[in-house]
């Protein structure tokens, strides 16, 4: 398997948390270049060095401190690289930004350019749960016989339906999605999952993402499936930061939906718990394995019900009842 290498410049004030918002994304090894590490190395080393390459304490002193991820280059490593772009972007906006530094963005061998092209080879149709047959706008193949396709394109968006996180929820939609429910997509990505619960017979969504070209590709795909708009609505910003956002959304939810990291799922639980309606499911995805009980006792501590857990390659979703 071929490699891309991934490296994002930071401060140090900023290592450790971007390296922990690097584990609840899937990336579960990284390189860390920390410039005080070598004149630490230096200041207490034993002995004498008689001889250094040239241009080696250079190389090893000079620039910020950077960590550096390596990504498949496969439909999985496709859905890292965007949830990687997702992350850099969230840090930017918050409000200790500044603690992160430039969050600059490289990568070695592979352009963006070429990289948000090429990924495309390795997206296929492929059945999700019993019903569901997630499919690239870009293939023109037969839909089997009864299976419902969900045409999708994310653009730079999360959500293709590769990766494990996405299944696992799309598949847990199809037990608690009635005729006519309202759907809410917290974090929508490129909006496959409000889109699925559409095509299973949702009567409305509406989906919301802090990065404006998700709620864009939300909405395009939306339209691609045959969906009006006037029956799905897309929002960008954020409910943690933007009250009167947040209340915008109201209650009386059938299902809500959250594809995100377990930071932001266990920060949310309060805003979950109003936006359901009494019996309503709370679908939750994008959490390791390692965050799970974590994430379910967050849940648990405002009242909500675990009924579900599903695990896949190291992921886990969770279905949760008000």
């Amino acid at each position: 398997m071929n490699w891309t290498e991934v490296s994002i410049e930071t401060a140090k004030a900023g290592l450790d948390i971007l390296c922990a918002m690097l584990t609840d994304i899937g990336f579960k090894g990284f390189a860390i270049y920390d410039p005080d590490d070598f004149d630490e190395l230096m200041a207490g080393r034993a002995g004498h060095w008689d001889y250094l390459e040239e241009g080696l304490m250079e190389s090893l002193t000079e620039g910020a401190p950077r960590v550096t991820v390596y990504v498949p280059e496969n439909a999985q490593g496709a859905e890292q690289m965007t949830a990687l772009r997702g992350l850099v972007s969230t840090l930017k906006q918050r409000s200790d930004a500044a603690d992160f530094g430039t969050l600059a963005v490289s990568s070695k061998g592979v352009s963006e350019e070429d990289w948000a092209n090429n990924w495309k080879q390795y997206f296929r149709p492929l059945p999700v749960g019993e019903r569901l047959w997630v499919t690239p706008t870009w293939v023109d193949e037969p839909v089997p016989a009864g299976r419902t396709a969900l045409h999708i394109d994310p653009g730079s968006s999360f959500g293709t339906g590769q990766h494990d996180t996405t299944r696992l929820c799309l598949a847990m939609l199809e037990s608690c999605v009635t005729p006519g429910a309202k759907v809410l997509d917290i974090g929508c990505g490129s909006g496959i999952l409000s889109i699925g619960a559409m095509l299973l017979g949702a009567g409305s969504a509406k989906a919301i993402d802090i990065e404006q070209n998700a709620a864009e590709s939300a909405l395009e795909n939306a339209v691609r499936n045959g969906i009006s708009p006037k029956d799905y609505e897309t929002f960008c910003g954020n409910i943690l930061e933007d009250d009167s956002l947040a209340a915008s959304f109201g209650t009386g939810w059938d299902v809500v939906c959250a594809n995100i990291v377990s930071d932001i799922l266990i920060a949310m639980r309060e805003l979950f718990v109003k936006y359901l309606r009494s019996g309503g499911t709370l679908l939750l995805s994008g959490i390791i394995d390692e965050r799970l009980d974590e994430v379910k006792a967050a849940m648990t501590e405002v009242g909500l019900r675990v009924e579900e857990v599903g695990q896949s390659a190291g992921w886990a979703a969770v279905k949760l009842v008000k």
